[in-house]
Parts: structure tokens; C-alpha cells; sequence
């Protein structure tokens, strides 16, 4: 069941919460739409599931338009399983029965409904629960339940907006795997809606960062981690420092530049040319040297298992990031190596890479 975007646009007043959002989603892809509080996420999700009218713009699902000029079909009319933050049980309801409850809608008989509600429980392993109500599980458990209950719809597209956010970190973790292996035993198209990087880079296949409405770039988690689209992606995920350049030649894939003086070799989009521009830095680019670039500690922040240090080398706007297994004292001097970065695409060039 793919899902298909084109032009997909919805606004609150004057300003677009959804601006001209164009994807398409493979059948059975774990896609993840990842970005900052109020970025436009949760109301892609709503408009794909038919719980907002769109301003402007198509939607079709399995090749099936949803949404579109003078079209918008309700939401039981679109096969799509919505699995939301608040889990949304019905409290008075067991969790067999809150499982069931989609089922009965289909008039099936009661063997049928019984088979398939504890065919859901069993792969979400909750079968010893089924007699209990809501409020005597565990946040894990009813997240669980309310997965279950996508699963007995039979949906072949899945939309979450953001289940782990209402979890303990502990058992955030746990609930991934958990996630991981319900998308590989249903096989169904996941569109999942977070703000947390680690979630999406542990669960997606491919992931599309979202800012102001707008997609930035959608790619698989290592090359958004990698090859950022622009200066806003490399910020936002994980951490990294952006320094100016000045490029004095390029191949393919790759460019020699001018760093604070120093000719260091990086991975370069196509289309790079000589010029003024900026590379993205991550810690795991630099390294420490007898020679090199000159650096004084700014800061050294304990993160468990290694020292995060931030050291800035002369003529640089902003520190570099440095993983050390020993502590650097703030005011010290060290000499770093920037053995790769990323050449970040220039300002316009960055759509290439969100295909």
C-alpha cells in the first residue's frame, strides 16, 4: 500500500502548516517524517489519514486517490490504522475487547472475531494481558494494545504519531524493538511521525526531515546523517560544527578545500565547484595529532564511556567536536586533524538529494 503526496498543502490562518509537501512512500517502507515541535508533522499525518481536508495538493493510497480537488474520503474509507500518542483505549473496555472492537465492525462471526483478536495479541505477546483493562497495564503494554488494534483492522498503512513519546527512556528503547517487529511480522506501510532523531535512525528506512511545513530532505538514515542537504539538516541531526571553506578543486565525490588555512581532502555532493562555501564536521572526523591545527578547549562535557570536547582552532567562527577517551582542561591547546567532512550542497542545490 504506497503512499503517494503531490503539491500536498494545508494552512491555520495564514500561515501553511503543510507547504507543498510531494512524497512517495513504497508499500511496506518504514518511512519516518522527523522534525522540531510544530514544524507541520503531525498535521501530514492527520491529512493522510483523512482527519484534515486538505487546502491544496493529492494524496493516493495504493495507487487509489484519497484527497484531492472537490475529493476527500473519510477516514474508515481510506484503510489506514492510526496509532496515536495518547493510545486512545477505550478504558471500560479488557484488551481483548479493545482489540476486538474493529473487528466487529465487519459483521464476521464470533470464532472468526476471537481468532483474530488473539492472533494480534499473540504478536504483540500480550496474550496473558487480554483479560485486563487499561489502566492495569503499563504505558509499553497499552502502546502494545493499541498496535494490536491496527493490526486487527487488517490496514496494509500504518500512521503513528509519535507512540513512545509518552515513555520512560528505559523503556522507550524496548519499545522500538517492539515497533521493528511489528512492521516486520504485519508487513504493512508504516508512516511514522517523530521528533526524536534516535528513534528515527534506529527504525527507518528511509526518514524526510521536516522544517516549517516544508520537506528538506528525505533519504535513508545514514546518508541524512552523512551527506545533510543543507546547513539546517546538519544542524539538527546529531552533532556536528559548520565551518567556511574555500574550495580549490573537486572530483568526483570528493574536494580539496582551505580550512583555516590547512588543505584537508572531503566528500563533496555533484555539482561542487571552486568557491567560497561551508563543510560539515563531525566528531568522528577529527582527530587528535602532534601537528595540525591549533585548538583551544572551550569545554569538555563527560557523556559516558568518552569526553565530548569542543576545541576551537584560529579563524574559526565555532569549536570542533572531538570524541576523547581522556579528559582535555579547559584553556589547554591541542592540535586536531579533520581527516573528512562533508561539503554541504550550495544554497538551492539541496533538492537533488531528497529524492
Amino acid at each position: 500500500m504506497s503512499i503517494a503526496l503531490t503539491d500536498v498543502t494545508k494552512s491555520f490562518g495564514a500561515e501553511p502548516a503543510v507547504d507543498r509537501v510531494t512524497l512517495d512512500i513504497a508499500a511496506g517502507e518504514f518511512f519516518v517524517v522527523l522534525g522540531p515541535s510544530g514544524c507541520g508533522k503531525s498535521t501530514l499525518l492527520r491529512l493522510i489519514a483523512g482527519l484534515e481536508k486538505l487546502d491544496a495538493g493529492e494524496i493516493a493510497i495504493a495507487g487509489r486517490a484519497v484527497a484531492g480537488p472537490g475529493l476527500s474520503l473519510a477516514p474508515e474509507e481510506r484503510s489506514v490504522g492510526v496509532v496515536f500518542q495518547s493510545y486512545a483505549l477505550w478504558p471500560h473496555m479488557s484488551v481483548a475487547e479493545n482489540v476486538a472492537f474493529p473487528i466487529r465492525s465487519e459483521g464476521v462471526s464470533r470464532a472468526d472475531r476471537e481468532r483474530r483478536t488473539a492472533d494480534c495479541l499473540a504478536t504483540v505477546e500480550l496474550t496473558p494481558f487480554a483479560g485486563r483493562k487499561p489502566a492495569d497495564l503499563s504505558g509499553g503494554q497499552r502502546q502494545r494494545v493499541a498496535l494490536a488494534r491496527c493490526l486487527a483492522q487488517r490496514a496494509d498503512t500504518i500512521l503513528m504519531d509519535e507512540p513512545l513519546a509518552n515513555l520512560d527512556p528505559h523503556l522507550r528503547h524496548a519499545m522500538e524493538e517492539e515497533l521493528a517487529r511489528f512492521h516486520s511480522s504485519s508487513g504493512a506501510t508504516t508512516l511514522y511521525i517523530t521528533h526524536d532523531q534516535r528513534e528515527a535512525m534506529a527504525l527507518a528506512d528511509r526518514v524526510a526531515i521536516m522544517w516549517e511545513g516544508r520537506i528538506l530532505q528525505a533519504a535513508s538514515p545514514e546518508d541524512v546523517y552523512r551527506r545533510p542537504s543543507d546547513e539546517r539538516v546538519a544542524r539538527f541531526i546529531g552533532r556536528s560544527a559548520v565551518a567556511p571553506v574555500t574550495v580549490t578543486a573537486t572530483s568526483t565525490g570528493r574536494a580539496q578545500v582551505l580550512l583555516a588555512g590547512t588543505e584537508i581532502e572531503v566528500a563533496a555532493p555533484s555539482g561542487a565547484a571552486p568557491g567560497a562555501a561551508r563543510i560539515m564536521i563531525r566528531p568522528e572526523d577529527v582527530d587528535l595529532t602532534d601537528r595540525g591545527l591549533a585548538a583551544t578547549v572551550e569545554r569538555a562535557t563527560y557523556r559516558g564511556g568518552f569526553w565530548e570536547v569542543h576545541a576551537r582552532p584560529d579563524g574559526l567562527d565555532e569549536p570542533l567536536l572531538l570524541n576523547l577517551s581522556d579528559r582535555a582542561s579547559i584553556g589547554d591547546t591541542i592540535h586536531v586533524h579533520v581527516r573528512d567532512a562533508w561539503l554541504l550542497p550550495a544554497s538551492g542545490s539541496g533538492a537533488a538529494l531528497a529524492a
